[in-house]
């Protein structure tokens, strides 16, 4: 079921500018495997799941990127929230600061719990420091993933994804190192910035 099927299911009119909102399709490169591949690793770590790249990109930069972002005390991503179709590859991308990007899911060390769909490849970024470095990861199973930032993981930098529609563990509660916008909200929406919900 597609953004606008989801919509429709739940009687929500679907205006001009909702389906404004909706993620454009990224530009950036896919990785359709699950290994690491290429790119530099700054920071130390291992990339599971995706691709680990250094350059450009972040704040204004390509659609369908998250910045990992540290202002003063505060550690986020943004945006928050954010909807994209099966199939579909997000960049994390160090707009400051050193951060990480890692599902939650109990297959990895750092996760107790999994907050991903079933059969979902999970990712784990390692700790990318240098400005501009990226991480890609191709999501193709529909549902709700919840992830976070190990360094700040118990400083609340958590966030959310919402790929084709909301299911899976993620649903009807929040991750246990902080808050999350709504699935339902953020298919709506297309993306939530983190101003936006903590504002």
């Amino acid at each position: 079921m597609d953004r606008r099927g989801f919509l429709a299911a739940f009687g929500a009119a679907v205006t001009t500018s909702v389906a404004g909102c909706q993620a454009p399709r990224p530009g950036g490169t896919t990785n359709g495997g699950g290994n690491a591949t290429g790119g530099a690793t700054t920071g130390g770590g291992t990339a599971t799941g995706g691709t680990q790249t250094t350059g450009t990109g972040g704040a204004g930069g390509a659609p369908n990127s998250v910045d990992m972002v540290t202002q003063g005390s505060d550690y986020y991503f943004d945006p928050i929230g954010l909807f994209v179709e099966p199939g579909e590859t997000i960049s994390f991308v160090i707009d400051s600061g050193a951060h990480s990007s890692v599902a939650y899911a109990s297959s990895l060390d750092t996760a107790e719990t999994t907050r991903i769909p079933e059969g979902a490849e999970p990712w784990d970024s390692g700790v990318l420091s240098q400005q501009g470095a990226s991480f890609d990861h191709t999501f193709q199973t529909p549902g709700t993933y919840d992830y976070f930032c190990l360094p700040h993981k118990t400083l609340g930098m958590v966030g959310r994804l919402v790929v084709g529609e909301p299911g899976g563990p993620a649903e009807g509660s929040m991750p246990p190192d902080g808050d999350v916008p709504a699935s339902g909200a953020i298919v709506e929406r297309g993306a939530i910035s983190y101003d936006e919900f903590t504002g």
